[in-house]
C-alpha cells in the first residue's frame, strides 16, 4: 500500500479499563493507515489482560502494525532522532499518567511520552478513571503545562450513538481531530 503522508505515530495501550477505546482507535487506524508513514504500538502486559477480559479476544495480536515490547528501548519512538510526530496513550492509567508527569521513563511507553514532550511533539493521553483525586488532577495539570494533551475518555451523545463502538468512537474521533488527521466523522451541527 502506497503511503501518502510522512506522519509517524506511536500508540500506547495501558491496562486501564476501556480496551474498547483502543480497539476502536486501531479499527480506524487500519482504515486510514495510508495517511501514515509508520505506526508503532506498545502494550503493557496489563493492557493485554484487560483487552482479553473486556473484549473476550486476543485480536491485539493481529494488528497490521509493528508491535514493540514494553522494555524495548531500541524502538524508534524511544528517541527524538526518529522524528515521530506523536504518541497517543489510549486508554491511559493514572499510574502511567503519574510516571509521565514525574518524568519517570521506566518503560518504552513512558520514555516515548518523555520524548514527545522534550521534542515538542503531540502527546495525547486518553485518561480513563473516575472519580479523580487531587493527585490525578495535579498530574494532568503538570502534563498539560509540559505540552501534553489530556483527552479524557468521556463519550459524547449528541451524535446519537447506537452501539458501544459508536460511543467509544466519540472519544477516538476526537483524538484524530487533535492529531489533525483527516477522518470522516460526525461533527457538531452536522447531520449524521
Amino acid at each position: 500500500m502506497q503511503k501518502t503522508n510522512n506522519i509517524k505515530l506511536a500508540i500506547g495501550v495501558t491496562g486501564a479499563s476501556g480496551a474498547i477505546y483502543a480497539k476502536v482507535l486501531f479499527d480506524k487506524l487500519i482504515q486510514i493507515q495510508d495517511q501514515f508513514a509508520e505506526i508503532g504500538v506498545v502494550f503493557t502486559e496489563n493492557a493485554k489482560q484487560v483487552w482479553e477480559y473486556e473484549l473476550g479476544n486476543e485480536d491485539y495480536k493481529n494488528l497490521p502494525f509493528k508491535i514493540y515490547k514494553s522494555n524495548d528501548f531500541y524502538a524508534p519512538f524511544a528517541s527524538g532522532s526518529a522524528a515521530y510526530d506523536g504518541l497517543v496513550v489510549c486508554p491511559c492509567t493514572m499510574g502511567t499518567l503519574g510516571r509521565i508527569a514525574s518524568g519517570t521513563a521506566s518503560d518504552l511507553m513512558t520514555r516515548a511520552a518523555d520524548v514527545m514532550l522534550k521534542e515538542r511533539k503531540k502527546l495525547i493521553l486518553v485518561c480513563r478513571e473516575t472519580p479523580l483525586n487531587l493527585i490525578h488532577i495535579n498530574n494532568m495539570k503538570t502534563v498539560t503545562e509540559a505540552g501534553g494533551i489530556i483527552c479524557p475518555a468521556t463519550p459524547s451523545f449528541y451524535s446519537k450513538p447506537q452501539t458501544i463502538e459508536e460511543v467509544a468512537s466519540t472519544v477516538t474521533d476526537r483524538v484524530f481531530q487533535l492529531l489533525t488527521i483527516s477522518l470522516d466523522t460526525y461533527k457538531w451541527g452536522s447531520s449524521k
